[in-house]
């Protein structure tokens, strides 16, 4: 049973990540969607008529666009690309007027998919000196065929869905049950669901909103840095040993950084603070849809500064309440359990795998080195380093928690004048070129899957891995 709760866990967390994957790349368009959206909407911090013009078409045009053409990209490569934007596009004109990102989602991906089926029947097939012409017509006539069926067929179907999602959402937020989604929320995100949720779920239907409201109160449900600040501030105030040392550190990285992730060992080393983490989110999303408030779009990352950068002048005061109450009431009832912990005895316990409960980890195996595991469990013991060259730190969204490891490990190898390169990267994007994939305990099945040629390493903290030593010290052993 264990088994198959593990497989569809990283099932679960590699279409997590295809759908963040689509949306990650983008963001910065995405956030300059929303400040021009925040400073010139009437409700806006300077509001103006002329420039306000720009908003609707990045909303229903541009930004479904960079999605279908990211999601073809993803797949079928620069030319499921092209085709993944030419096809998204007979989505949107289809249903003028509508942020087809849901759409999009599925337009890109499914349009690169059959470009690339296209381009494997005819490989090796196409007489020499006519590649271009076929490569160039084959793509226009499946594109624009493809485009007319979006146009027809499944851009009303998808904004007939949208709407209903939408009306869901409405009514859930009009019979202010919309709190209660912290409930799968927050257990959701310390199983590195984060991303799937913000970017897969949340974000198309928060648009919708957008276009009628002016910001939406979903776009918060995920990067609303409260719920984290306050347990991270029960381990500072209440804690002992590293985890409390550790803390502000954790707070800077979290709440002014908006990498989330530094808090998820502070939970896993403790299960029962993820009431207090409900709780708070629970107050925070309560107080955003009593008050009324929300962002113009997604704050990726969740920083603060993203969060404010993203709030219409209308919301400020509620986000800012909102976050304050959720962080509040996340420290209260974090900090009894704190702790509870403390006067148990764990108090002193660190930030590696002896505070983190194997059944919390998804993990059964019992071997003398729990840290990290990898193919022979035998963690960094296990590995062949003899032809390492190229060592990639990999995350669901390649961004935040895996770049700040990269950067920590980039730092240990050039300081060892090792001839080794580390980078970080999406587990969906990870190079065929690496030798070595290091990813979060709770990722690596989905790693694996990804990559099962690959030397795998995991670490159950992507901030403090005392992994890193022990590799750099055996490559320069090598």
């Amino acid at each position: 049973m264990e088994h198959e709760k593990t497989t569809f866990s990283q099932k679960l967390q590699k279409f997590g990540a295809f759908l963040a994957g689509m949306v990650i790349p983008n963001i910065g368009a995405f956030i300059g969607f929303g400040l021009i959206t925040a400073f010139f909407l009437e409700t806006g911090w300077t509001p103006n008529a002329k420039l306000a013009n720009l908003i609707s078409p990045i909303l229903n045009s541009l930004l479904p666009i960079l999605i279908g053409h990211t999601g073809g990209k993803m797949v079928g490569g620069d030319r499921g690309g092209v085709i993944g934007a030419l096809v998204t596009v007979g989505a949107i004109v289809a249903v003028p007027g509508t942020p087809m990102f849901l759409a999009a989602m599925i337009l890109g991906p499914a349009s690169g998919w059959c470009i690339k089926k296209f381009d494997a029947a005819v490989d090796g097939k196409i007489p020499g000196g006519f590649e271009m012409i076929v490569n160039n017509f084959s793509l226009g006539i499946i594109g624009g065929i493809l485009c007319c069926v979006a146009y027809l067929v499944f851009g009303p179907v998808m904004d007939t869905v949208t709407q209903v999602l939408t009306n869901g959402v409405n009514w859930i937020v009009s019979h202010n049950v919309l709190p209660l989604s912290a409930i799968f929320v927050e257990p959701a995100k310390v199983l590195f669901l984060n991303n799937a949720l913000d970017h897969g779920i949340f974000g198309p239907i928060g648009y919708e909103q957008v276009k009628t409201l002016g910001h939406s109160a979903l776009f918060l449900l995920v990067p609303n840095p409260g719920t984290g600040l306050g347990l991270l501030l029960a381990y500072w105030f209440f804690g002992k040993g590293e985890m409390k040392e550790a803390a502000p550190g954790m707070i800077l990285i979290h709440f002014f950084g908006g990498i989330h992730e530094v808090y998820f060992p502070y939970v896993l080393a403790n299960p029962l603070t993820i009431i207090g983490m409900i709780a708070g989110g629970i107050a925070g999303t309560g107080t955003f849809t009593l008050l009324n408030v929300g962002t113009v779009a997604t704050p990726s990352p969740g920083s603060i500064f993203s969060v404010l950068a993203l709030s219409p002048k209308s919301s400020m005061i509620g986000v800012i309440a909102g976050v304050a109450i959720s962080c509040a009431v996340s420290f209260v009832i974090n900090a009894f359990f704190v702790k509870r912990m403390v006067a148990k005895g764990k108090g002193e316990a660190s930030l590696g795998p002896s505070v983190i409960p194997k059944e919390a980890m998804g993990s059964s195996a019992s071997s003398t080195s729990d840290a990290v595991t990898n193919d022979a469990s035998l963690g960094v013991a296990g590995l062949d380093l003899t032809n390492v060259k190229k060592i990639v730190v990999a995350c669901d969204a390649g961004m935040g928690s895996s770049a700040m490891s990269a950067a920590a490990l980039k730092k240990k190898v050039k300081a060892a004048d090792l001839p080794v390169e580390v980078i970080n990267t999406a587990i969906s994007k990870i190079p065929d070129d690496t030798d070595l994939v290091i990813t979060h305990k709770e990722l690596t099945g989905t790693a694996k899957a990804a990559q099962p040629n690959k030397q795998h390493l995991s670490i159950t903290n992507y901030l403090q891995a005392p992994e890193y030593d022990e590799l750099v010290e055996r490559l320069k052993n090598r």
